[in-house]
Parts: structure tokens; C-alpha cells; sequence
């Protein structure tokens, strides 16, 4: 054997035996890599965590809630493939796609507040990240990084917690739970931050119970059609993905778009609806997990009675509250979508993974739309009649 090869071999076998971890992103096409640094997709060094040349950083324009945590999404490709558009469902995305959802805290910058406690985060950052340079991790409290991979069988989901010194992430396929306190002005909240296991993770992936095929939720037209920083300056999205070589088929124009929930310049009804799409229509639409409750919560659905407006529950049991409908307008305490969003009791909360807490800001949006709706619910020797929008 020429001697440059074998000691071109050696050398690979050395840097192997030493776990020696990839500089650049590696998709793997089967197994599952106990260490998130196994993919190559973040560098840790000098206090800042930084995503690999290739990953594109993305928002929504109104995200889900998780306890309040804030989020840094990614999506990386292969050279040479790409995404095809869809107006309305996820978009179709080639064997090779790695996207990233890492959760985070901001953690007190005053001693006396953190009470030498790594597991006290804060409700409100001290400020915000784009996460486009990567996140400074000063005052920060990495919590786990999800990963939904495109094998060629299909996405499979995979958790990782990250370790106490915030360096690497460990794979954590049967979920785990992350005693927090979280500090809001000067009330402490003890709290257990739940990182969902694989199956919780295609429970709400699976958006489509017919295939029970996971899938990616937010990463649809709707939920990316708006301006964010990055490549090519701060433009919109989709012409973003679109630029870089990562979707293809956008059109000039008419791209759907839902609201932003905190946009006071958008219809309260406009903002509910992006709230309950984002946070519910992945069980609550007319193929989902939540079909056969007659409650569809997604942008597609428009019918004000399956979007819940004096519709009775079905086998809802103490879920109900005793309550009579999902909406009942202008009376948020006779409605139930309020009380399950406000609940944090198992049994009666919805979403009902993903949350320990109750998120106020959004139940007080679904309560002031219900109160800005006008008419009644009744009952005449018959089925039950919306008489109002």
C-alpha cells in the first residue's frame, strides 16, 4: 500500500477512535447520533453557539407557544435539491432536509435574582436575538434542540437536551422533564419543562391522521410569508428560500399569509385565527387527530360553526367546564376554547403537549375576540343556530 495512503488512513482512524466531531453539517440517512455535535450543524466557542454555513435562520409570523421559551429555527439542505412550494400545505421537502428548532431561556443578569440557580430563566428577555449570528449565550439557558430529518422512509424526529455547561446536546428519545422557575416582575413560577419524546413529537407532526405521516408545521407559506434579516438583507422569506436554491415554484405574488398575534394594526379576528392555527389546526382540521370533534382550526377552514361559533362539544367530558359551546359570542366564561386554553390541568388543557403553563397573553387575544363577536346561541325545538357575525 503507498505509504501516503496508509498514513492518510491512520490518521482517519485516529480521528475517529478520538470521537472527532464534523466541521461542517453531516446528514445521516439512518441511526440516530447520541450527540447533536454528531450532526455538525452548530459550532460552540467563546460564548456564542453559530449555525454551519448553509443553514438558513427563519421566524413565523405568529409561533407556537412553549412555555414562554424563545426559539431559533433552522433549515439546512444538500447541494442540489430543494423544496417545492405548496399555498397550502407544507411544503415537499427533499431526502436530506435537516430542520432545527433549538429552545432557549434568558436567564437573570443579577446574581441576587438567579440565587446562584442556573433553572431560574426569565419571562421577558433582556433582548432580542435574530439568531441570524448565531445566539450569545451570555445570560442564556439552552434547553433542548429539536431536529426533524428527511430519510428517505420519511421526517423522523429526534430530541436533544442540552447539558448543563451548554457545550453539546444529548439525544433524548423518550422526552425528559427540566425544573425551571421562571421570574415575571416579581412573582417566581415553579414550572417542569417537558421535551416530548418521539412519539409525542409525531403526535403533533402527524398532521394528516389519514397517513399519520410526520411532517413540518410551521414551515408552510402562510407561516413564512414575511419580511426577516439574513441573506440578502432583510426581505421576505420565501424569496429568501427561493434565492439560496431551497424552494422553488413561489409565486410573484398572492403568496398566503396569516397575521402576526401581537400586529395591533391587524383584525382581531385576523389574529385570533393566526393564534389557533398555529397552536391548534395541527390535531383541530378536517384530517387531523382532532377531526372527529368537529372543531377545525386551520386558515383553510372558514365556516364559523366548525370554527366553534355555537357549536356544542363532542365527548369532551370535564373538558367542557360546563361550558354549552366552544364560542359562545361576547360571553368568553360560557365558552370552552377559553377555559381549555387558561387550563393547565391535564385533563382539560389543549393544546395538551407541549405546555406546562398557561400562556395569558394568548387566552387574553382568544378572550377579547370572543367579546368582539356579536349575537347569541340558541336552541328553538331544533339544532342549535348561530345568529352571530
Amino acid at each position: 500500500m503507498n505509504l501516503r495512503i496508509l498514513v492518510a488512513l491512520c490518521a482517519a482512524l485516529l480521528l475517529a477512535a478520538c470521537g472527532a466531531k464534523p466541521q461542517a453539517v453531516a446528514f445521516h440517512a439512518e441511526g440516530n447520533p447520541e450527540k447533536l455535535s454528531d450532526w455538525g450543524l452548530f459550532g460552540v466557542a467563546d460564548g456564542r453557539i453559530t449555525a454551519r454555513p448553509g443553514m438558513v435562520t427563519y421566524e413565523l409570523q405568529t409561533p407556537l407557544f412553549s412555555d414562554y421559551a424563545q426559539k431559533w429555527r433552522t433549515i439546512w439542505m444538500p447541494k442540489g435539491v430543494h423544496a417545492t412550494y405548496n399555498a397550502d400545505r407544507w411544503f415537499d421537502f427533499p431526502v436530506g432536509t435537516i430542520v432545527t428548532k433549538t429552545f432557549y431561556y434568558t436567564t437573570p443578569a443579577s446574581a441576587a435574582q438567579q440565587q446562584t440557580s442556573s433553572d431560574v430563566v426569565k419571562m421577558t428577555p433582556a433582548s432580542y436575538q435574530s439568531g441570524v449570528a448565531g445566539i450569545d449565550l451570555r445570560h442564556v439557558r439552552l434547553i433542548e434542540t429539536r431536529l426533524l430529518v428527511r430519510r428517505a422512509s420519511g421526517w423522523v424526529a429526534l430530541p436533544y437536551v442540552w447539558d448543563a455547561d451548554g457545550k453539546d446536546a444529548t439525544l433524548a428519545r423518550t422526552g425528559a422533564d427540566v425544573p425551571l422557575t421562571l421570574i415575571d416582575g416579581a412573582s417566581r413560577t415553579a414550572f417542569d419543562y417537558s421535551v416530548p419524546n418521539q412519539n409525542q413529537c409525531g403526535g403533533c407532526h402527524a398532521q394528516d391522521f389519514t397517513t399519520r405521516a410526520i411532517n413540518p408545521i410551521g414551515l408552510k407559506a402562510r407561516h413564512l410569508n414575511r419580511d426577516f434579516a439574513g441573506e440578502g438583507g432583510t426581505i421576505n422569506q420565501l424569496r429568501r428560500l427561493e434565492a439560496v436554491g431551497y424552494l422553488s415554484g413561489v409565486p410573484a405574488s398572492g403568496a398566503p399569509q396569516n397575521a402576526n398575534w401581537q400586529d395591533a394594526s391587524a383584525t382581531l379576528e385576523a389574529r385570533a385565527h393566526s393564534y389557533l392555527d398555529i397552536n391548534c389546526s395541527h390535531c383541530h382540521n378536517r384530517v387531523g387527530a382532532a377531526r372527529t370533534s368537529g372543531l377545525w382550526l386551520d386558515a383553510a377552514t372558514i365556516d364559523p360553526r366548525i370554527r366553534g361559533l355555537c357549536k356544542p362539544p363532542v365527548a369532551a367530558g370535564r373538558g367542557t367546564g360546563d361550558r354549552p359551546f366552544d364560542v359562545v359570542p361576547g360571553q368568553p366564561e360560557r365558552s370552552i376554547l377559553p377555559y381549555r386554553l387558561a387550563s393547565i390541568d391535564p385533563g382539560v388543557m389543549m393544546p395538551e403537549l407541549g405546555r406546562d403553563l398557561a400562556h395569558k397573553e394568548g387566552t387574553a387575544l382568544i378572550t377579547d375576540y370572543i367579546l368582539s363577536l356579536k349575537g347569541a346561541c340558541t336552541i328553538d325545538n331544533g339544532p342549535i343556530q348561530a345568529t352571530a357575525r
